[in-house]
């Protein structure tokens, strides 16, 4: 089905607003989904605040140059692409999409473009297997509650180790 050029700027325009906006883009291979996988991975992908869009690459390549962004090499972007734009955390979409494609082997991060930079594949990948922020804010969470539970069980009580600790303290900065 032919666009029209009203159309073609409509879609323009969209995915120039997407793509600034967006947190991070990923651009994955789609082809050889049904339409029910399709469905299931965009459900998937709004649920996190972010979006699959299909267009057309030359359409594709307008929006990125108008929303200043660097323009991915020809290469990059063989095949029908599909844009995953992630609204709120950068990752998602990526880490949606990789956790996708390992059961739908259609699906395949190509690249993308992260605050302002392209990534390659490999980059793009190494981007989708990156532990989401509340999970590095667990693992944070567990590395300092750590050490203050040894601390608080070396004394009798939590209250009385950590009062003894800024009596400590206290006593280091006057001297």
């Amino acid at each position: 089905m032919t666009l029209t050029r009203d159309e073609k700027q409509a879609q323009v325009k969209d995915l120039t607003d997407k793509m600034q906006r967006a947190s991070s883009v990923i651009f994955t291979h789609y082809i050889g989904l049904n339409v029910a996988d399709l469905t299931h991975l965009r459900r998937q992908l709004k649920a996190k605040n972010a979006e699959l869009k299909v267009s057309k690459k030359t359409l594709m390549d307008l929006a990125i140059k108008n929303a200043s962004l660097p323009p991915p090499a020809p290469t990059l972007l063989d095949g029908p692409i599909g844009c995953i734009f992630s609204f709120a955390d950068p990752l998602s979409g990526a880490q949606i999409a990789f956790k996708f494609g390992k059961d739908h082997a259609q699906v395949d991060l190509v690249g993308g473009i992260f605050e302002g930079k392209l990534l390659s594949k490999e980059e793009a990948r190494s981007f989708a297997q990156m532990p989401s922020r509340e999970m590095l804010l667990t693992i944070f969470a567990m590395m300092i509650r750590s050490p203050l539970v040894q601390f608080a069980t070396m004394c009798s009580s939590p209250l009385s180790g950590f009062v003894r600790a800024l009596n400590e303290l206290s006593k280091k900065k006057t001297v």
